[in-house]
């Protein structure tokens, strides 16, 4: 994974990663050029997509396959995110790739700083229910995102750090549940910003904001096509009723 700086400094890669973060994963593999970096986004879109429509790997896995000569820690990174939400959801999909964390281990420091420390935090806490070497894990990568100023690197480490600081000062996790939306909106990342608002009316529970951030998920969910925000949206839409 490289840093959205290599890909702002070209026009058109600029423009297929603000699509990408928006959510419109087919126009931006559309304007992908055929280059090498261009090569690295294309596999970091399809994994993207992936990750929020549940399709097919198949072609995400092809375009990483396309870059492991060339970029052999993305590679590593994009095969190793593929396989943890593999193991998430419980896929019947073929195994794809090696322990993602070990895999998130060893690329700390070889991909765009911070995120490897964050997937490794998510594959303990949600993978290995290792709740202590999770938050270790957060505490990293938010100090790089803080450093680097990678806004929705931030946004989502403060979002599960928020959820565990709300057993303990529900004021301070809403608080940090409320800046992942914000920082996830001024990124322009709306399939992002449609988790943080799920996140959000979870925690607040019955009442008029939770409701509206359901309906305003529900709409992002049917019009990106996110297919487990989807069955989120439905059931927290129904609780209204």
């Amino acid at each position: 994974m490289k840093s959205d700086s290599v890909y702002y400094a070209d026009p058109q890669l600029a423009v297929a990663r603000r699509l990408q973060r928006a959510g419109h994963w087919e126009a931006a593999l559309r304007l992908t050029p055929q280059s090498e970096d261009g090569a690295v986004l294309r596999a970091e879109i399809l994994v993207d997509r992936h990750t929020w429509c549940l399709d097919s790997t198949d072609e995400a896995r092809g375009a990483i396959a396309e870059i492991t000569a060339s970029a052999p820690a993305t590679a590593a990174f994009l095969i190793s995110v593929l396989e943890y939400w593999r193991q998430l959801t419980k896929s019947d999909h073929p195994f794809i790739g090696p322990d993602p964390v070990a895999e998130f281990e060893r690329l700390d420091g070889q991909i765009a700083p911070g995120w490897a420390n964050f997937w490794l935090g998510v594959a303990l806490e949600n993978l290995r229910l290792d709740r202590d070497g999770a938050q270790a894990a957060y505490r990293r990568a938010l100090a790089t995102a803080l450093e680097a100023g990678d806004l929705l690197l931030e946004s989502y480490v403060v979002r599960h750090q928020g959820f565990y600081l709300l057993e303990q000062d529900r004021a301070a996790g809403l608080a940090l549940l409320r800046r992942s939306l914000h920082l996830r909106a001024a990124c322009g990342a709306r399939p992002h910003v449609a988790a943080a608002q799920a996140a959000l009316a979870e925690a607040l529970g019955v009442g008029p904001e939770s409701v509206l951030l359901r309906r305003l998920v529900a709409r992002s969910a049917e019009e990106l096509n996110l297919a487990w925000l989807k069955e989120d949206a439905r059931s927290l839409v129904s609780d209204e009723r």
